[in-house]
């Protein structure tokens, strides 16, 4: 749901599976280079904020990557140039907000061809969810582990006219179900005919 927690959560994920030194080369995939950049790296939320200082990574803005003291190294891509894909290989991969790519499929047949270093590769996906085939596809696979959040449950986080209006704009509504909720919406507005009224 939006305002959960999804960007901090992939980046302390990150920075502990990092210090504990079980990655050293990931590739960091938001939508856009900018949206890599602005949202998951240097964010409120992104990889230097949840960083003490000791341990804080460089960012080599000109190179696109940070790297640790530890020697791990992460590259920024933008899901949207996905043929960027082709060559680099990882042992990690964090990507946000992958529900709302271009051309999702796509970079997940280049990104799975590059995720082939060391002994457990793991892609880490951060995204609130949309009914796209991709998506559908990983929520029914036995290799994905799922995590799910509310708008609702870090309420105490978010500003309460936030809330309020949110509420009061979205509350019981097909997207205030998506978006606040995190529910993956397959029935389609306006359908003739809607999966509960189908008997099996």
């Amino acid at each position: 749901g939006r305002g959960v927690g999804k960007t901090r959560t992939g980046a302390e994920t990150v920075r502990q599976w990092v210090k504990q030194g079980l990655y050293k080369r990931i590739a960091l995939i938001g939508r856009s280079l900018h949206e890599s950049r602005d949202i998951m790296v240097e964010g409120q939320s992104g990889l230097l904020a949840c960083h003490s200082l000791e341990e804080r990574p460089k960012f080599e803005a000109s190179k696109h990557r940070l790297a640790w003291p530890n020697g791990a190294i992460a590259s920024l891509f933008g899901g949207d140039n996905y043929e960027k894909l082709r060559g680099p290989q990882f042992d990690l991969v964090w990507i946000d907000e992958l529900a709302k790519f271009r051309h999702p499929q796509d970079l997940w047949n280049q990104l799975m061809l590059g995720l082939r270093l060391g002994d457990n590769p793991r892609c880490l996906i951060t995204t609130t969810p949309r009914p796209i085939p991709l998506i559908e596809s990983l929520l029914t696979s036995s290799d994905t582990v799922i995590t799910r959040g509310t708008t609702f449950d870090n309420q105490a986080n978010l500003a309460p006219a936030y809330m309020k209006q949110i509420i009061k704009q979205f509350e019981g509504t097909r997207l205030g179900a998506q978006e606040l909720y995190a529910e993956i919406l397959t029935e389609r507005q306006g359908a003739l005919w809607q999966r509960s009224m189908i008997r099996y």
